[in-house]
């Protein structure tokens, strides 16, 4: 098989995008969400709606907005928590748009995560930060740091087996 055969076979085994707008299902802890628009609406995620206001023009950007603020505070404060319980403190916490990596624990004990964790059940938003909190204790990942990652959270063996296999579809949405 050629480079460019392969390259078609693995893009078109990529899921369909789901862009932001009036109507689409997003699965917010792995939940269906249908994004709805109400002009005069303040921007909340219910149980089954991610609601956006203002100009409808604006609606994907504003969508992504509430997405991006959620998924951080949930993640600063289950950093913050986790972090609590190894007596550690990180440097600062936060969420970007990374495509390779669902979260990392730079040497000066800065923690970033991926927004699209938002996505995810809470049990692997849960398990992701236990796993980088892990690495403010341990920067490797040998027997000691996934003895921590064990105690820090229960979800890590689902986790990372949900990861591997669902963790690409977090991508087509946005």
């Amino acid at each position: 098989m050629t480079h460019a055969a392969w390259v078609a076979d693995r893009l078109a085994a990529l899921p369909d995008a789901v862009p932001f707008v009036e109507g689409a299902i997003l699965p917010v802890d792995n939940t269906p969400h249908h994004i709805r628009h109400a002009s005069d609406a303040r921007a909340q995620i219910t149980a089954d709606e991610i609601i956006v206001g203002g100009d409808p023009a604006f609606l994907s950007r504003r969508v992504a907005d509430l997405l991006r603020a959620e998924a951080r505070r949930r993640l600063v404060r289950l950093s913050h928590d986790k972090a609590a319980q190894v007596n550690r403190k990180p440097l600062r916490v936060t969420v970007k748009d990374t495509v390779s990596r669902w979260g990392s624990c730079a040497p000066d004990g800065a923690l970033s995560y991926c927004w699209r964790l938002i996505f995810a059940p809470l049990t692997v938003q849960d398990y992701v930060a236990a796993h980088e909190v892990a690495h403010l204790v341990h920067m490797n990942h040998g027997s000691r740091f996934w003895a921590l990652v064990r105690t820090l959270t229960p979800h890590t063996d689902e986790s990372v087996e949900w990861l591997r296999q669902e963790g690409p579809r977090l991508m087509r949405y946005g």
